[in-house]
């Protein structure tokens, strides 16, 4: 028996988004996924740090944002780009996921947090992600 839900968002930006959980009858937490391929702006960058500085700017924006009473402040920030095969001319796999606990038990498919979860992806790219050396966004790895 399946208990775990995923709802796809679309597209931002040439970012997939989409959000889910493992158990949805017993929710504890939701995680957000964001996934991309990139390419470097500029090959001078320590990728390592610029990475690490963006999990920490995530964890901020979380803290900050609000999240309407249905999430506690804290939050796991996972983002996963293989720094050690950058290359200028070659794109690299992202994968972005953000784990939010559950304040009060909800309706995980329900309207409004679909669209608060899909704001917070949008101000998280805006805000975190686009701004970066490294994050030069494509839908493919071509």
């Amino acid at each position: 028996m399946k208990i775990g839900k995923f709802i796809p968002l679309g597209e931002y930006k040439e970012i997939k988004i989409g959000y889910g959980t493992v158990d949805h009858k017993n929710l504890k937490t939701i995680y957000i996924k964001l996934n991309s391929w990139v390419k470097p702006k500029d090959g001078d960058d320590n990728f390592d740090k610029i990475i690490s500085q963006s999990r920490r700017e995530i964890k901020a924006l979380i803290r900050e944002f609000d999240l309407k009473d249905l999430f506690k402040k804290e939050s796991i920030v996972d983002l996963d780009i293989k720094t050690k095969g950058i290359k200028l001319d070659k794109r690299s796999f992202m994968n972005l996921e953000i784990t939010l606990f559950v304040e009060n038990h909800f309706d995980v498919k329900s309207v409004n947090v679909k669209n608060l979860i899909k704001f917070l992806s949008e101000v998280v790219v805006d805000d975190c992600l686009s701004n970066k050396a490294l994050f030069n966004f494509n839908k493919t790895k071509d």
